[in-house]
């Protein structure tokens, strides 16, 4: 850490303890506690907003201090170097209030898990099914428009309240939220999601709960979800599934220390023990390296790299 951020990030901390405790605000916090990967170095500054206002306070405090900030969620779909993180990393895991359930209309913190599908079906509401078991939270499934069997965040999402890095908060409705594959608005206007506003249609309790136990059967027997993981490791490369590439390249089971391409799903690269994030990134290349000698298709990595080596 540089002598000049260092007096920052001590500044910042200062600012933000004003209005936050201290539990909610720590410093070289490891990153590795909050992947699902269990992998990464530590973060110059930690912050855990809980509600709106607080996450409006912490962005309008960092850009005031001029300190460079990165946003996560469950940390599901990333993989952070081991040199950490400069700078304030945001985390919107405990941002998890359900504000409205009503008319079959949900209002619920950006960081609740999507076992909000499991909310709605105690609720009696059909159309998050599709959800369940995907590894994330609701903010994160509306910024990658997340989907699985035949459904998607784009044919329930509403509106969503977002914060930009100055703190301040706008409001969304569906037209302006730019839905398409694995993209929104987001990705474009680098807004933070706080909050998000879904229907869903009033169903049979029994038929809701059949199916979401149909599809958490399918995605236990194909995935390797008793290993620390970011998800499917690369895209699907047109006219190809990854994973099928991988395995007929007789890759499976190659490992660079503890990282390792799953024997279950090799379109999974697992962390089976202590695996560095230079162990996974010298994996993936020497998978991308195989795969195009053997098949002349490039893999791209579905997972997201921050952070410094």
């Amino acid at each position: 850490m540089g002598k000049n951020n260092n007096h920052n990030i001590k500044a910042l901390q200062t600012a933000l303890l004003k209005e936050l405790p201290s539990t909610r605000v720590r410093e070289e916090e490891y990153l590795r506690h909050h992947t699902t990967f269990k992998i990464g170095g530590p973060a110059d500054l930690f912050v855990e907003p809980t509600t709106m206002a607080e996450l409006s306070f912490a962005l309008r405090t960092i850009h005031e201090f001029d300190v460079p900030v990165t946003i996560i969620g469950c940390g599901s779909n990333i993989l952070v170097k081991d040199g950490g993180i400069r700078g304030a990393v945001v985390s919107v895991r405990h941002m998890t209030q359900i504000m409205d359930c009503n008319d079959n209309v949900l209002c619920i913190g950006s960081g609740y898990m999507l076992k909000a599908s499991e909310f709605a079906w105690e609720n009696g509401l059909t159309g998050l099914e599709f959800a369940i078991g995907i590894p994330g939270t609701l903010g994160g499934a509306v910024f990658m428009n997340a989907g699985a069997y035949d459904g998607e965040m784009s044919h329930v999402v509403t509106a969503v309240r977002a914060v930009d890095f100055q703190g301040n908060i706008k409001e969304y409705d569906a037209s302006h939220l730019d839905f398409g594959y694995r993209h929104s608005v987001f990705h474009d206007n680098h807004e933070v999601i706080g909050e998000v506003i879904m229907t869903l249609k009033p169903g049979d309790k029994n038929v809701i709960k059949a199916r979401m136990d149909e599809l958490t059967e399918k995605r236990e027997s194909k995935q390797p979800l008793e290993f620390a993981s970011a998800g499917s490791t690369f895209k699907r490369p047109p006219g190809y599934f990854a994973g099928t590439l991988i395995e007929q390249t007789g890759l499976k089971g190659l490992s660079v220390g503890d990282a390792q391409v799953s024997h279950k799903h090799a379109g999974f690269v697992i962390n089976t023990g202590s695996a560095s994030a230079k162990d996974v990134l010298d994996l993936i290349a020497e998978v991308q390296r195989r795969v195009y000698d053997q098949h002349g298709v490039h893999l791209e990595p579905e997972v997201r790299m921050i952070g410094e080596d």
